[in-house]
């Protein structure tokens, strides 16, 4: 019997997180759960500004008062109800890493690339939160690079203990082998 695998995904700003997310939902069948999305909607009901620093501030808060892996497990509960294979993108702290990693079957993925090929990709995208200049780009990912603080975004270590790390500089076809790769050498069925 094959077993329910979740996989979440951190990475640099602009490194191929979503470009994961379509490979494994489309060419996979994974289901799909965002922290982003989750934040963008309480963004919302709080009427601030969709953007970056909204996205920062309020998870901070949510992960401060209701525990460092709070929206994770919310994510998490929502994907095993599923009974099949997900993704939980945009992991950016110890404590959502800790909280996946305890419940078991569960692995993280990481993606970086080169900054000015992130930011030219982040400026095709135009995603409301992304309409920042090049050292802007750079000043937010800087925020989110290192923290103590387990509900504080500390991608550097959250890249670090990712069970599987690519390099996306290059074409998406270099992307999808690496995933393919990884997805090799996961567990998928039961005992």
């Amino acid at each position: 019997m094959a077993k329910q695998i979740i996989i979440g995904i951190t990475g640099t700003l602009g490194a191929g997180k979503g470009e994961i997310v379509k490979y494994l939902v489309n060419k996979k069948g994974f289901n799909h759960f965002s922290v982003s999305d989750y934040l963008i909607r309480e963004i919302k009901k709080r009427k601030l500004p969709v953007n970056r620093e909204s996205m920062r501030t309020v998870a901070n808060k949510i992960r401060t008062e209701k525990g460092s892996g709070f929206i994770a497990d919310k994510l998490y509960q929502k994907a095993k109800k599923t009974k099949k294979n997900s993704i939980i993108e945009s992991i950016r702290t110890l404590g959502e890493v800790k909280t996946l990693k305890e419940k078991g079957n569960f692995y993280l993925f990481a993606v970086d690339a080169n900054s000015k090929i992130r930011f030219e990709r982040i400026k095709k995208r135009e995603s409301e939160k992304d309409n920042v200049t090049y050292d802007e780009f750079l000043d937010a990912e800087r925020k989110e690079m290192v923290s103590n603080d387990p509900a504080i975004q500390n991608l550097k270590k959250c890249i670090e203990i990712a069970n599987y790390k690519f390099e996306n500089n290059g074409s998406f076809k270099n992307l999808y082998k690496q995933i393919d790769n990884a997805l090799k050498k996961i567990p998928t069925k039961t005992k």
